[in-house]
């Protein structure tokens, strides 16, 4: 009520009701809210807004949105938080820019907020605010507490920080996804389909997927003399029914979160690990592409999709695929040798479409970190994996049928969409890369553009940097109900079809495969999947960085081999030993952007993430 009632006066609008002129009374008597020409005004020496936080700094927002935003220091919120409504009176400030203290929160919803103790004082753990409690909380140096903003009741005690095992706590809690942790919806999962299956269970798919995965979305088989391509995917829209409460959670969840050594799913594992996944040697229900190519022109000359039975034959690692492709065949056995014969014939198909497909789209060269946990929680080591032969063969025959699916919905569906970045984004682009050593110049369109960068930087020691400039350029992809294209990937048309296990978006696209017809919120579906996607994707950093501080800790005064990647604040990655660290530097003087430098770790803050080091001259 408060809210709307001092919109109202910022706003100039002065039609009360009796209620909310009642509730006026107060802040007139406090000589808050004053009477001019019979109409109320907010006393110059106040200001009332709504606070909201980011992650380093907090601003009140004006109520008529008419003035700039203040900023406001943390230790002046006086345990107001996001979204508040808060009374702040103006602090004189010498320098003559507006400082603010807040006395007082109006309006503000219970939260419950992640909280840790340090030198007897409590703080946030997210923006690591020191809040102003004047009640005594029972609790020990460095643990951390779920509390009630409002009341300041302890809700629950996570543990201590110094225990690396709270860590997946502390992100899930952060990040709003602690009800992942709650006891798993009961499922009974059968394969009784009344309706008729397609029984593909004489030919002989396989899956390939990293050598730990418990779960096997898809399958492949290819007919090498008709040329067709059979892309099956588990049929998870046959054992989670629309509207169910199974439904409604693996909404909320969207996608899976993979921590390291840990999988979040959004399935309960009895489908995810077992009825949804294409195990070795079982029958299964799957969804089933059947692609006709065209192999001389690179091109899809018709597809279906239907319900089908199949079992996989093996289930391979890249590992495994990788040596076969390079006809490297360990032992095997003659069905294994008819398989590896298939698949090398059918990597000789997909090179030359994908060969074909970077003529529109990119080819990044791309690195991902896989930390590796010990026992207790710490980190031990970290993988480092590329995009190799079997990562493409398999990458290649999951897009035709990502394409596929997409031209056979409506033009209201659930598209994967990527837009092109606008100009001044890639006109920036040109000039950092310039400032770098590489001479490039501004070409006819966006595509030209980066492609001509890559040449250009094709040979250079930076090129695979160049590469994450000319990503960090780029638009963020993200669910839509219109089809936009796909302008990373090159295509027309793009949508999310062999993953349903793991993300939401392909199981509402086998929906509307099967029924021919488009969810009414549809729009809603987009934009939740999308925001959920991106927030466990920070999340999952938050866990990660967190396992580096603690490895950082354990590490103080080490020498470690890092370059440069933020010449404006002085920040630096690791490789080497700890490839994908961050690091703050003390005693940055304008090294180059990129340069490889090596660095004296000084200190680590766990609850913070921020570690901090010194470059050795």
């Amino acid at each position: 009520m408060l809210k709307k009632i001092f919109t109202k006066i910022a706003k100039g609008n002065n039609n009360f009701s009796k209620d909310e002129e009642k509730a006026l009374e107060e802040f007139v008597t406090e000589n808050i809210i004053i009477r001019i020409d019979g109409k109320y005004e907010i006393n110059s020496k106040y200001k009332i807004a709504v606070v909201k936080i980011n992650k380093s700094s907090a601003i009140l927002k004006d109520l008529s949105n008419e003035y700039k935003d203040v900023k406001i220091d943390f230790e002046h919120l006086a345990g107001a938080y996001d979204n508040d409504l808060v009374l702040v009176k103006r602090v004189f400030n010498p320098r003559s820019k507006t400082k603010a203290k807040v006395i007082r929160v109006l309006e503000g919803k219970r939260k419950e907020i992640l909280i840790y103790k340090r030198d007897n004082k409590f703080y946030t753990l997210k923006e690591n605010i020191e809040l102003q409690i004047k009640k005594e909380i029972s609790a020990n140096e460095n643990d951390v507490l779920l509390l009630d903003d409002k009341s300041f009741e302890v809700i629950k005690k996570l543990g201590n920080i110094t225990d690396a095992k709270i860590d997946e706590q502390i992100s899930l809690y952060l990040y709003n996804e602690e009800f992942r942790l709650q006891k798993p919806l009961n499922v009974e999962a059968k394969m009784n389909d009344e309706n008729e299956r397609v029984d593909l269970t004489h030919l002989s798919f396989t899956t390939i997927d990293p050598a730990s995965a418990k779960d096997h979305d898809d399958a492949i088989y290819y007919d090498e003399k008709e040329e067709i391509l059979y892309v099956a995917i588990a049929d998870v829209s046959y054992f989670v029914k629309e509207g169910s409460e199974l439904d409604k959670l693996a909404f909320l969840k969207s996608t899976s979160a993979y921590l390291p050594g840990k999988v979040l799913p959004m399935l309960p594992n009895e489908l995810s690990e077992d009825m949804c996944s294409l195990k070795e040697g079982v029958e299964r229900y799957s969804y089933v592409f059947k692609i006709y190519l065209d192999i001389e022109n690179k091109a899809v000359l018709k597809s279906e999709v239907f319900e089908a039975i199949i079992k996989s034959r093996r289930k391979f690692s890249y590992g495994r695929i990788d040596r076969v492709l390079e006809k490297q065949f360990d032992t095997y056995t003659q069905e294994e040798k008819e398989i590896f014969d298939t698949l090398i014939s059918l990597y000789e198909v997909t090179k030359s479409f994908r060969k074909e497909r970077l003529k529109k789209g990119y080819d990044f060269r791309s690195v991902e970190y896989r930390l590796k946990l010990n026992r207790q929680n710490e980190l031990e080591g970290i993988d480092i994996e590329t995009s190799s032969a079997s990562h493409q063969l398999v990458e290649e025959c999951m897009l035709l049928a990502n394409i596929e699916a997409s031209k056979k919905i409506n033009t209201v569906g659930i598209f994967r969409i990527h837009e092109e970045p606008p100009f001044k984004a890639i006109s920036k682009l040109v000039d950092d890369v310039n400032a770098l050593g590489i001479k490039a110049k501004l070409q006819n369109d966006v595509h030209d553009t980066i492609i001509h960068i890559q040449q250009k930087a094709k040979h250079s020691v930076i090129k695979d940097e160049i590469d994450e400039l000319i990503i960090h350029a780029q638009t963020q992809a993200k669910y839509s109900s219109k089809n936009l294209g796909h302008f990373g990937l090159g295509f027309s048309s793009y949508s999310h079809f062999t993953s349903p296990i793991r993300r939401y978006s392909d199981l509402v696209l086998h929906r509307m495969l099967k029924t021919k017809k488009t969810p009414k919120n549809i729009d809603e579906i987009c934009e939740h999947i999308s925001t959920q996607e991106r927030k466990i994707d920070q999340m999952v950093w938050d866990f990660e960085d967190r396992k580096y501080a603690r490895w950082a800790e354990k590490n103080i005064g080490a020498e470690i081999k890092v370059k440069v990647t933020d010449d404006e604040k002085g920040i630096c990655v690791a490789y080497g030993t700890v490839p994908g660290m961050k690091i703050y530097l003390d005693n940055y003087k304008g090294q180059v952007l990129f340069s490889k430098q090596k660095v004296i770790i000084k200190s680590s803050d766990i609850i913070t993430k921020r570690v901090v080091g010194s470059l050795k001259y």
